[in-house]
């Protein structure tokens, strides 16, 4: 499995989509996932650190996790099958749950456990962009504007 963090959520343009950037940690990989509005909500509220003074869905799942005796170890975007991607809840001591991949990567967020992807799912729909030896912040920004120029010419369609 390779490890990946999250980029952030951007909008595909003109229909305003919003899409998941998780980034391969040992290259220059990225696997876009188009996710849903309130998804998009939930994982850039867990990003910013925004307490809602009552706890949101993904909140309260992982309160109800820890309550009972539960433990998360890891998510992980485990398939792609037919344009459809698929996720696990990895704990340390029960059998994985599936879930969507918006909802893994909100509740990983939540409980600040590693987020994984199977390499086969990397191969089918990652983007590679160079990487430089370089790592000053002018190429840093050069990559991320490659990327959106990337998202703005994609469609859901092509995965």
């Amino acid at each position: 499995m390779l490890t990946v963090e999250v980029v952030g959520i951007r909008l595909e343009l003109p229909a305003n989509q919003p899409v998941l950037i998780l980034r391969h940690q040992e290259s220059a990989r990225y696997l876009p996932l188009w996710i849903g509005t309130s998804e998009a909500a939930a994982i850039s509220i867990a990003l910013e650190g925004i307490a809602a003074p009552r706890p949101l869905t993904h909140d309260l799942l992982a309160d109800v996790i820890k309550d009972l005796g539960a433990t998360l170890a890891s998510v992980s975007i485990s398939e792609l099958t037919d344009g459809v991607f698929f996720a696990l809840l990895n704990f340390t001591s029960h059998d994985a749950i599936s879930a969507r991949p918006s909802d893994a990567v909100a509740l990983a967020i939540r409980c600040g456990v590693p987020i994984f992807v199977n390499p086969e799912v990397m191969d089918a729909a990652g983007m590679e962009f160079s990487d430089t030896d370089d790592d000053s912040e002018e190429d840093e920004q050069e990559q991320l504007e490659q990327f959106r120029a990337f998202l703005e010419e994609i469609n859901p369609e092509d995965f």
